[in-house]
């Protein structure tokens, strides 16, 4: 088995390092990732300049640009072979609900999902990397079960495991996506020349943390297992919006 080894927090973060090594012994892996931290990149390409690729001393290459880029490029040329799986990660924190959203790390896996090649993407639930050999012993696990079981190649997975010891886990689940309250507001902030500057705020908590979601199977020390789609179409709407949609009329 070829494996496509990606992540949106940069070639040099923990995470990566231990997925890396976790799937060692299961296939031939790749690493192809950004070259800095690129958090919260969702699925964006860089189209107005061109792409660097570089080989660090540890055999790991890496691209000045977002973690789609990474999988991109690599199927698309940097390769010389179809990769049979593509993993991202091991984020630093959660992507759960809306953060599918917004996540470099799921959008790396999304990327090779686009490609017809099956993917998942793994995040420990908690900044810090407490617990990191815990989330790549699960990664090991879930990537020898897709190996085994073969999965349609359609399958494209968001695994987030929470910061607890192995031993402490309480199995996997599957689960549906949460969601969360709307983020925090802005950080207001001025630049040393007294010019105002935002910041971001902080994600929102959760607002659907059922037994089912992400979050509820998280919150009871369980891996969860996600699987995603990218058909975005509101079916339920298609008939009422053509009610007044048509005919079209067109002002001239």
């Amino acid at each position: 088995m070829r494996i496509l080894v990606s992540n949106d927090d940069g070639y040099t973060a923990p995470g990566l390092e231990a997925l890396f090594h976790a799937l060692k012994g299961l296939g031939e892996l790749t690493v192809v990732a950004p070259e800095t931290n690129c958090s919260g990149a969702s699925n964006s390409l860089t189209l107005n300049r061109p792409l660097s690729v570089r080989q660090a001393a540890n055999g790991f290459y890496y691209v000045n640009g977002t973690p789609s880029d990474c999988v991109h490029i690599a199927l698309t040329g940097l390769l010389d072979f179809r990769p049979d799986l593509v993993v991202s990660g091991i984020n630093n924190g959660a992507n759960m609900g809306d953060d599918t959203l917004y996540s470099g790390t799921v959008a790396a896996a999304t990327e090779g999902y686009l490609f017809g090649i099956p993917s998942i993407a793994f995040s420990l639930t908690e900044k810090g990397w407490e617990h990191l050999d815990s989330a790549a012993r699960v990664a090991r696990q879930v990537v020898e079960r897709h190996a085994a079981q073969a999965l349609p190649r359609s399958v494209l997975l968001n695994v987030n495991i929470p910061p607890v010891a192995y031993e402490s886990l309480n199995g996997m689940k599957v689960t549906r996506l949460g969601k969360r309250h709307p983020s925090e507001p802005v950080v207001r902030s001025h630049t040393p020349y007294g010019e105002p500057v935002y910041w971001i705020g902080p994600a929102g908590g959760a607002s659907d943390f059922a037994d089912d979601t992400d979050f509820g199977a998280i919150e009871q020390s369980m891996v969860s297992i996600t699987p995603l789609r990218l058909d975005l179409t509101h079916y339920d709407q298609l008939s009422q919006i053509g009610e007044w949609a048509d005919p079209i009329c067109v002002s001239r």
